[in-house]
């Protein structure tokens, strides 16, 4: 084989495993992917911080793990860069709903110029993302948290949909 098949074959190779890399995170990001809408504000002069939602990205991934067990289950969302008072959730049709808002936190004052930004990733603005439910759950005994940000919702099943263990016995 020659060096130019070799280099065809690599790069033949190479391809096919970056178009299954894509797949791959195109399938499992698929539901992750959430539009962010900014904000307006009534009145005349934009806040700095308004002026970086509006150059910021308007999609971003909101990682989501749901996990059942016998009794309940447990949906973990990222959303960083957030308080706990920035989140609404909801249960609606078998679909944990959550709305929320990031806002802009700076620590720093803009200077004269204002900020330069030569790289933004972070989606600023109102958003909405839908995780479905394996089971129906008792969405009034719901509890939520939000640390290090991941916000985790525990949801108890319902009486009739909680997994219940069987025993075999001898006979």
């Amino acid at each position: 084989m020659s060096t130019l098949d070799q280099i065809r074959r690599g790069f033949g190779h190479a391809w096919e495993s970056l178009a299954e890399g894509w797949q791959q995170l195109r399938e499992r990001a698929a539901h992750a992917l959430t539009r962010f809408s900014p904000v307006h504000h009534e009145g005349g002069l934009q806040t700095a911080e308004e002026q970086v939602v509006q150059r910021a990205p308007r999609w971003a991934l909101l990682a989501a793990e749901v996990e059942e067990r016998d009794k309940e289950i447990v949906v973990r969302l990222e959303a960083p860069g957030m308080d706990r008072e920035d989140f609404d959730i909801a249960v609606v049709d078998d679909t944990l709903v959550v709305r929320g808002e990031k806002r802009v936190h700076r620590e720093s004052k803009p200077t004269v110029g204002g900020y330069r930004y030569h790289i933004m990733e972070c989606a600023y603005g109102r958003f909405e993302r839908a995780v479905p439910l394996p089971a129906p759950v008792e969405d009034n005994k719901a509890q939520a948290g939000y640390r290090r940000g991941v916000l985790t919702v525990t949801l108890p099943k319902r009486a009739a949909s909680a997994r219940r263990r069987i025993n075999v016995e001898i006979g």
